[in-house]
């Protein structure tokens, strides 16, 4: 996309002046400008926003089982530094981090057209909740320990769905919108200034008047050599 990005000025403003230049085609071309001027789709930035509302979400709900569980800073020590794979929470809320780590390096930094990233995050992320949930405790400690695995598992198979059937078939319809266009663009003959034709010429009528004199001069010669050298 960033290729399209820097060649869009090259192919469609790089005519002379003796190209098309009607305007219908010059607002469509401004307004296909504009819109690659963005880099980035509409759709594939709401599923950036959604992957980082699954890191604020997830980060949200580790915070406030911290704070039911007996205070933040008391937890966090439990959890972080006395990691317990069978009892803590904190793993959970770096399965979010390395979420949102891998899908916008993949689909806003260097913005990949597969949707190989996200199902690596997906399938790591169901692999690590199963397994956790069947060997720890998390099921004896509440509600959160049923709602954090739950919410996360949720979240990971929302952005899945999101990306393999909005934002990538979305952008490959642009795609090939944007691809017909162009062609048609480049297949428009080009219209140069032209000769003029005869009918671009104006010259105004004589006068009545003019018209009967020279008619009269004609049909009497002697009164128009007396009239000159008079």
């Amino acid at each position: 996309m960033d290729s399209r990005c820097s060649s869009v000025d090259s192919r469609l403003t790089g005519r002379g002046p003796g190209s098309v230049s009607s305007t219908p085609l010059s607002a469509r071309v401004e307004s296909y400008e504009a819109g690659e001027k963005k880099c980035i789709s509409d759709v594939r930035r709401t599923f950036c926003l959604f992957v980082t509302f699954d890191l604020l979400f997830v980060t949200l709900l580790w915070i406030i089982e911290l704070n039911v569980s007996g205070g933040v800073q008391v937890q966090l020590e439990k959890e972080v530094l006395h990691y317990d794979y069978h009892a803590s929470f904190f793993d959970i809320f770096l399965l979010a981090v390395f979420r949102f780590a891998a899908l916008i390096l993949a689909y806003a930094i260097c913005k990949l057209r597969h949707w190989w990233a996200v199902a690596i995050t997906t399938a790591v992320s169901c692999a690590f909740l199963i397994v956790k949930v069947i060997l720890s405790k998390l099921l004896l400690q509440g509600a959160f320990g049923y709602l954090l695995p739950i919410v996360s598992f949720i979240l990971a198979w929302i952005e899945t769905w999101l990306l393999d059937f909005k934002v990538l078939p979305q952008e490959n319809e642009d795609e090939s919108r944007y691809q017909s266009f162009l062609d048609a663009v480049e297949r428009a003959p080009l219209m140069g200034p032209g000769p003029l034709s005869d009918g671009q010429f104006y010259s105004p009528p004589e006068s009545l008047a003019d018209s009967d004199e020279d008619l009269e001069y004609k049909h009497d010669p002697e009164k128009s050599l007396i009239q000159k050298v008079s």
